[in-house]
Protein backbone atom coordinates (compact mmCIF):
# COMPACT_ATOMS: atom_id res chain seq x y z
CA UNK A 1 0.00 0.00 0.00
CA UNK A 2 2.88 2.35 0.74
CA UNK A 3 4.06 2.12 -2.88
CA UNK A 4 0.62 3.18 -4.06
CA UNK A 5 0.62 6.14 -1.71
CA UNK A 6 4.02 7.30 -3.00
CA UNK A 7 3.17 7.29 -6.71
CA UNK A 8 4.01 10.48 -8.55
CA UNK A 9 1.16 12.37 -10.18
CA UNK A 10 0.81 12.19 -13.96
CA UNK A 11 2.53 14.99 -15.87
CA UNK A 12 2.01 16.66 -19.21
CA UNK A 13 4.32 19.11 -20.93
CA UNK A 14 3.82 21.85 -23.47
CA UNK A 15 6.82 22.76 -25.61
CA UNK A 16 6.79 26.32 -26.93
CA UNK A 17 9.21 27.41 -29.64
CA UNK A 18 8.81 30.40 -31.91
CA UNK A 19 11.61 29.33 -34.29
CA UNK A 20 9.69 27.83 -37.23
CA UNK A 21 12.88 26.99 -39.13
CA UNK A 22 14.22 25.00 -36.20
CA UNK A 23 10.94 23.10 -35.79
CA UNK A 24 10.98 22.36 -39.53
CA UNK A 25 14.58 21.13 -39.32
CA UNK A 26 13.65 18.76 -36.48
CA UNK A 27 10.78 17.37 -38.54
CA UNK A 28 13.00 16.91 -41.60
CA UNK A 29 15.84 15.24 -39.68
CA UNK A 30 13.39 12.90 -37.94
CA UNK A 31 11.88 11.91 -41.30
CA UNK A 32 15.36 11.35 -42.76
CA UNK A 33 16.32 9.21 -39.77
CA UNK A 34 13.15 7.16 -40.08
CA UNK A 35 13.75 6.51 -43.79
CA UNK A 36 17.37 5.59 -43.09
CA UNK A 37 16.31 3.16 -40.34
CA UNK A 38 13.75 1.51 -42.61
CA UNK A 39 16.31 1.13 -45.40
CA UNK A 40 18.95 -0.23 -43.00
CA UNK A 41 16.49 -2.74 -41.54
CA UNK A 42 15.50 -3.86 -45.05
CA UNK A 43 19.19 -4.30 -45.97
CA UNK A 44 20.79 -5.90 -42.89
CA UNK A 45 24.01 -6.74 -44.76
CA UNK A 46 24.54 -3.18 -46.04
CA UNK A 47 27.08 -1.60 -43.68
CA UNK A 48 26.85 1.78 -45.42
CA UNK A 49 23.07 1.84 -44.90
CA UNK A 50 23.53 1.03 -41.22
CA UNK A 51 26.09 3.82 -40.90
CA UNK A 52 23.76 6.30 -42.65
CA UNK A 53 20.99 5.34 -40.22
CA UNK A 54 23.27 5.97 -37.24
CA UNK A 55 24.35 9.34 -38.66
CA UNK A 56 20.78 10.34 -39.48
CA UNK A 57 19.63 9.48 -35.96
CA UNK A 58 22.52 11.50 -34.49
CA UNK A 59 21.49 14.49 -36.65
CA UNK A 60 17.89 14.14 -35.48
CA UNK A 61 19.00 13.96 -31.83
CA UNK A 62 21.14 17.08 -32.32
CA UNK A 63 18.20 18.95 -33.90
CA UNK A 64 15.89 17.88 -31.04
CA UNK A 65 18.46 19.09 -28.50
CA UNK A 66 18.67 22.46 -30.27
CA UNK A 67 14.87 22.66 -30.26
CA UNK A 68 14.79 21.88 -26.53
CA UNK A 69 17.38 24.59 -25.86
CA UNK A 70 15.39 27.15 -27.88
CA UNK A 71 12.06 26.25 -26.27
CA UNK A 72 10.11 27.03 -23.17
CA UNK A 73 8.68 23.96 -21.50
CA UNK A 74 5.61 24.22 -19.31
CA UNK A 75 4.84 21.23 -17.12
CA UNK A 76 1.42 20.41 -15.72
CA UNK A 77 0.56 17.90 -12.99
CA UNK A 78 -2.64 16.02 -12.34
CA UNK A 79 -4.35 17.46 -9.30
CA UNK A 80 -5.57 15.23 -6.49
CA UNK A 81 -9.24 14.39 -7.14
CA UNK A 82 -10.54 16.45 -4.20
CA UNK A 83 -8.54 19.50 -5.28
CA UNK A 84 -9.72 19.17 -8.88
CA UNK A 85 -13.36 18.79 -7.85
CA UNK A 86 -13.11 21.77 -5.49
CA UNK A 87 -11.60 23.87 -8.28
CA UNK A 88 -14.53 22.99 -10.55
CA UNK A 89 -16.95 23.83 -7.73
CA UNK A 90 -15.31 27.25 -7.36
CA UNK A 91 -16.11 28.00 -11.01
CA UNK A 92 -19.74 26.96 -11.53
CA UNK A 93 -21.30 27.59 -14.92
CA UNK A 94 -23.72 30.45 -15.36
CA UNK A 95 -27.36 29.52 -15.80
CA UNK A 96 -27.05 29.79 -19.57
CA UNK A 97 -23.79 27.79 -19.62
CA UNK A 98 -25.41 25.07 -17.47
CA UNK A 99 -28.36 24.92 -19.88
CA UNK A 100 -25.83 24.33 -22.66
CA UNK A 101 -24.33 21.44 -20.68
CA UNK A 102 -21.24 23.10 -19.19
CA UNK A 103 -19.85 21.52 -16.02
CA UNK A 104 -17.85 24.64 -15.15
CA UNK A 105 -17.60 28.28 -16.18
CA UNK A 106 -15.49 28.30 -19.35
CA UNK A 107 -14.70 31.98 -18.82
CA UNK A 108 -13.04 31.54 -15.41
CA UNK A 109 -12.11 27.88 -14.97
CA UNK A 110 -9.39 27.50 -17.66
CA UNK A 111 -7.02 30.06 -16.13
CA UNK A 112 -7.66 28.65 -12.66
CA UNK A 113 -6.85 25.12 -13.84
CA UNK A 114 -3.76 26.15 -15.80
CA UNK A 115 -2.47 27.94 -12.71
CA UNK A 116 -3.38 25.17 -10.24
CA UNK A 117 -1.87 22.41 -12.40
CA UNK A 118 1.27 24.35 -13.30
CA UNK A 119 4.41 22.69 -11.97
CA UNK A 120 6.26 25.90 -12.82
CA UNK A 121 4.20 28.02 -10.43
CA UNK A 122 2.27 30.01 -13.02
CA UNK A 123 -0.03 32.51 -11.34
CA UNK A 124 -3.68 32.76 -12.28
CA UNK A 125 -3.05 36.25 -13.63
CA UNK A 126 -0.27 34.93 -15.87
CA UNK A 127 -2.50 32.09 -17.05
CA UNK A 128 -5.29 34.56 -17.88
CA UNK A 129 -2.83 36.77 -19.74
CA UNK A 130 -1.55 33.88 -21.85
CA UNK A 131 -4.98 32.40 -22.53
CA UNK A 132 -6.35 35.81 -23.56
CA UNK A 133 -3.26 37.07 -25.38
CA UNK A 134 -2.15 34.08 -27.40
CA UNK A 135 -3.72 33.01 -30.66
CA UNK A 136 -6.69 30.68 -30.36
CA UNK A 137 -4.77 27.51 -31.31
CA UNK A 138 -1.94 28.29 -28.88
CA UNK A 139 -4.35 29.18 -26.06
CA UNK A 140 -6.20 25.93 -26.76
CA UNK A 141 -2.91 24.01 -26.56
CA UNK A 142 -2.16 25.61 -23.18
CA UNK A 143 -5.63 24.74 -21.88
CA UNK A 144 -5.42 21.20 -23.29
CA UNK A 145 -2.05 20.57 -21.64
CA UNK A 146 -3.54 21.40 -18.22
CA UNK A 147 -6.88 19.66 -18.88
CA UNK A 148 -5.60 16.45 -20.46
CA UNK A 149 -3.31 15.58 -17.57
CA UNK A 150 -6.40 15.67 -15.32
CA UNK A 151 -7.92 12.96 -17.53
CA UNK A 152 -4.81 10.76 -17.76
CA UNK A 153 -4.99 7.30 -16.25
CA UNK A 154 -1.99 5.06 -15.68
CA UNK A 155 -4.06 2.14 -14.48
CA UNK A 156 -4.77 -0.95 -16.53
CA UNK A 157 -7.53 -3.33 -15.70
CA UNK A 158 -6.38 -6.93 -15.59
CA UNK A 159 -7.83 -9.42 -17.99
CA UNK A 160 -9.97 -11.89 -16.28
Amino acid sequence: MNRLRQRTRPQNTLLICDDDQLRQRVEETEQTAQRARIFAEASPDDEAAAQRAVQAEAAAEQARAELDNASEVLTFLALPREVFEELIAQHPPTEKQAEEGAAFNPDTFPAALVSAASFDGMSREDAEELLNGWSTPEANDLWEAAWQVQQKSRVELGKG
